[in-house]
C-alpha cells in the first residue's frame, strides 16, 4: 500500500463550512409522541437545539408526519450521528 496516497476521507471535499444552520427533515408514522421522540434524539446530539426551530406538517390523509428541525450543525460527524440515530428509529420512514 502506498503511504503517500491520500485516503478516501482526505479526498472527500467538504461541501459545508461549520458551524452552519442545517435543516433536517424527518418523515414517519403519525403517533402522539413522534415529534417529541425526534426532538429527544436531536437534543442528544445538538443540545442547543431550539424548539422554536421545529416545523411539523401532517400528510394529506393524516397517516404520516413530517418534522423539520433546523439545527446549528458544528461538524460533519455530528450530522452523521444525528442521521444514524434518526434512521435507526422504528417510527422513521425517511430522513432528508
Amino acid at each position: 500500500m502506498d503511504s503517500n496516497k491520500p485516503t478516501s476521507s482526505e479526498n472527500r471535499v467538504e461541501l459545508l463550512e461549520f458551524p452552519t444552520d442545517f435543516p433536517i427533515k424527518i418523515m414517519g408514522a403519525r403517533t402522539d409522541d413522534f415529534a417529541q421522540q425526534m426532538v429527544a434524539i436531536i437534543i442528544e446530539h445538538a443540545p442547543d437545539f431550539e424548539m422554536a426551530a421545529l416545523e411539523m406538517r401532517a400528510s394529506s390523509k393524516g397517516n404520516y408526519l413530517s418534522v423539520t428541525a433546523n439545527i446549528r450543525a458544528t461538524s460533519r460527524e455530528q450530522l452523521d450521528n444525528i442521521y444514524r440515530a434518526l434512521t435507526g428509529h422504528p417510527l422513521v420512514k425517511v430522513v432528508l
